[in-house]
């Protein structure tokens, strides 16, 4: 993601990363990778609960989630996608 984060851009596009982690986790994690993109912190799962990640046996699927500026998602994708792939959604998108 780092090495795209340009062409992320690029398309006026912000990734953000968001997981029920503590702030300092977060900022520990983010110095320890050099991250260039913020981490969030989902509290409570709510986030998760709403974009409908959660297993049912505890924790959460890790998930990309792409929402337009009309706040409709574009695109969904368990696991990693490829950035590719992503860049793809967000050109095709008419929001985006």
């Amino acid at each position: 993601m780092r090495a795209t984060l340009d062409e992320f851009h690029a398309l006026d596009t912000q990734p953000l990363g968001i997981n029920p982690g503590s702030a300092e986790s977060h900022r520990q994690f983010i110095d320890q990778l050099d991250l260039t993109f913020d981490l969030l912190v989902d509290e409570g799962l709510a986030v998760a609960e709403a974009y409908g990640v959660l297993k049912p046996e505890g924790g959460i699927r890790r998930t990309v989630v792409i929402v337009g500026k009309n706040g409709k998602i574009i695109s969904r994708a368990e696991g990693a996608p490829p950035p590719a792939e992503l860049l793809s959604a967000i050109s095709a998108a008419d929001d985006a």
